[in-house]
């Protein structure tokens, strides 16, 4: 049994100790005299979350794969913890083996959620690694980000040696064999972070340089040496049955987020949906074979012993092959007390069917997307759905035996008017309508249940919408409070209730997500006021932040109120997702028109990763 790092006395005094202590069945641990390079994969969150994190898994499986290499967990400590390690001054420490995270070779962090910033500080500073990576020497770990917050690395920039753009199965190796060539022949750091600097999907942040206009905005994004390539390319697996995956994923000692095996059955979306980062940036979609799919869903259920199932996917009843699998696993783990679950589900008639096979109706609600509330609105984010089909897929739920219904919308979209945030509840209601006048009193389980969830719109970077203005948080207050008035004229109000995000967080991730290098300062400082686990509504205070933007003479209205030039150089232009920028702006002025754009199986649209060579762009050819 490995000596933990923690003494009975504190692991007394903490919540959850067992977020600390490893050892968790599947977990690797590996002889330190045999391996060659550590390396420290890191979700800034807490354990429960980072642990249903998918990514980490694959890439902790993948890495130990090989016998030179021993990858290892961290995850944020919470903040009773916390204050122990900064009064004792015990350094963060890994799970497996349970030494200083500081002695490791490499500190990977990934970077899911633009309010967990402060907790990357948070995990540097507790390891006692340099926040800045200029200050860093040959002692300390290489840190390097990945996840979809580096497609707009640069509010971060400063506290990270590199950056892998994309999908990490691609050149990971590439970089670990790098390390390991050039620490057996004496290379520094700065040699190190060059060499890598020119593998494809590498970015390092300190190779380049950036001068800004007078009014703020960007002048140049240059490369300091003429060695590096002034772009960087997303990297991408185009052959996901071949790809490494984890058929004996790390089981909790505490209850995860996500408590499941989970299989991913797609790469990518078919929608276009302008908002939606994910459905651009991990363009082509790309299915994994049903054939594969099947093997590890039983071979994960058995290494595990978990009791359900989750199919992973940007937009499951996209996947070509999903009944042949669903009948599968129906047959095959169903009935022997494994629970199936299918998220990202469209609502039709053949969704319906499936989840009324995996699910309890009558304890389970049913949920809808339609993002916006009228027709108009959908339009211009390119929802691809119309009322018709919402309600059609409502009076199936209904007909089916489901009884409450979840529906997810945005305010504070790009030519929103009072009348489309009206038209929210009045969906709302028209579906309450519908379960009256179609369900039998004798058939029905209970009264409609619906429940109005807004969130404020945030834009984010290679979308569509990237362009767009945000607004102060007392404007979105007063857009739900639109909502939430129409919701109490509704005549179906009793079977309505209504939930919405917190404003001020909006404004801070808008200005976190469309940020440049400059913001990085009020990152440091807020951080040094104490900011940690931002994403907690318990611990976030937005007077902090507003604090430390003042301190860095920072304007926040510059990254927020302002709708950007369609000809402003943008901090991520120097990324390459394969989606071009000329695609992004056709599609911004197709909103303004209010003109939908077909999905990606209907008609191609044109978007540019078609030279990836693969996916969804050359089904027809198949």
């Amino acid at each position: 049994m490995t000596k933990l790092a923690l003494s009975d006395e504190i692991l007394m005094k903490i919540t959850n100790p067992a977020r600390y202590i490893g050892n968790e069945w599947n977990s690797v641990v590996k002889d330190k005299e045999q391996i060659k390079i550590r390396f420290v994969m890191c979700f800034p969150d807490v354990y429960e979350i980072g642990m249903s994190h998918l990514g980490i898994q694959i890439l902790y499986d993948m890495f130990n794969r090989r016998d030179d290499v021993w990858c290892e967990r961290v995850y944020s400590p919470w903040p009773d913890l916390h204050a122990i390690l900064k009064e004792q001054k015990i350094p963060l420490f890994s799970l497996e083996s349970q030494e200083p995270v500081k002695n490791a070779d490499f500190l990977g962090i990934t970077l899911q959620y633009e309010m967990c910033y402060t907790n990357v500080l948070q995990v540097l500073d507790l390891s006692q690694i340099p926040l800045l990576a200029k200050e860093r020497t040959n002692e300390h770990p290489i840190v390097i980000g990945g996840g979809p917050c580096t497609y707009n690395p640069e509010p971060i920039a400063d506290f990270f040696d590199l950056f892998y753009m994309g999908e990490g199965e691609v050149v990971y190796d590439d970089l670990l064999n790098l390390y390991q060539s050039m620490r057996e022949a004496g290379s520094s750091r700065e040699a190190f972070l060059l060499e890598a600097a020119k593998l494809p999907g590498i970015y390092v942040p300190s190779l380049y340089e950036v001068t800004y206009q007078e009014d703020g905005t960007i002048a140049s994004f240059m490369p300091l040496n003429e060695e590096v390539s002034p772009t960087v390319q997303k990297q991408l697996v185009m052959d996901l049955a071949k790809a490494p995956y984890p058929e004996k994923p790390v089981v909790p000692f505490i209850k995860a987020t996500q408590d499941r095996v989970v299989l991913e059955i797609q790469r990518g979306c078919i929608r276009g949906c302008r908002f939606c980062q994910a459905g651009m940036v991990y363009r082509p979609t790309r299915e994994k074979e049903v054939g594969r799919l099947k093997e590890l869903a039983v071979q994960m259920l058995k290494s595990t012993g978990h009791e359900e199932i989750s199919l992973s996917s940007l937009s499951s009843s996209d996947y070509s092959q999903l009944e042949e699998l669903v009948t599968y696993l129906v047959d095959e783990v169903g009935g022997k007390g494994v629970n199936i679950s299918l998220p990202s589900l469209r609502i039709d008639a053949f969704s319906l069917d499936v989840m009324r096979k995996v699910q309890d109706v009558k304890k389970s609600s049913i949920t809808f997307a339609p993002e916006a509330g009228s027709q108009r609105m959908r339009n211009v984010i390119n929802k691809g759905l119309t009322e018709e089909t919402i309600l059609h897929g409502a009076a199936l739920a209904f007909a089916g035996g489901w009884n409450k219904v979840k529906l997810y919308f945005m305010l504070g979209l790009p030519t929103e008017t009072r009348e489309d945030m009206q038209a929210i509840p009045a969906l709302a209601n028209e579906i309450a309508m519908l379960y009256y006048d179609t369900v039998p009193k004798d058939q029905r389980n209970g009264k409609c249940q619906i429940t109005i969830s807004t969130s404020f719109f945030v834009p984010k970077p290679f979308t569509p919408l990237q362009w767009a203005r945000m607004y102060p948080p007392q404007e979105y207050i007063s857009r739900a409070k639109v909502v939430s008035d129409a919701v109490k004229g509704q005549l179906n109000r009793k079977s309505i209730k209504y939930n919405w995000h917190e404003a001020d967080v909006t404004v801070l991730e808008g200005i976190l997500a469309r940020g440049d290098r400059r913001v990085g300062q009020a990152i440091l400082k807020v951080y040094e006021m104490g900011a940690i686990f931002d994403a907690w509504s318990e611990f976030f205070d937005y007077g902090k932040w507003q604090s430390a933007f003042a301190e860095c003479g920072i304007d926040p209205d510059f990254y927020t109120m302002r709708e950007r030039s369609l000809d402003e150089i943008l901090p991520w232009d120097f990324i390459d997702t394969g989606v071009s920028k000329e695609f992004l702006k056709r599609e911004w002025e197709q909103a303004m028109r209010e003109s939908v754009t077909p999905n990606c199986r209907a008609r191609c649209a044109g978007c540019g990763v078609k030279r990836f060579g693969g996916g969804v762009c050359y089904e027809s050819q198949n």
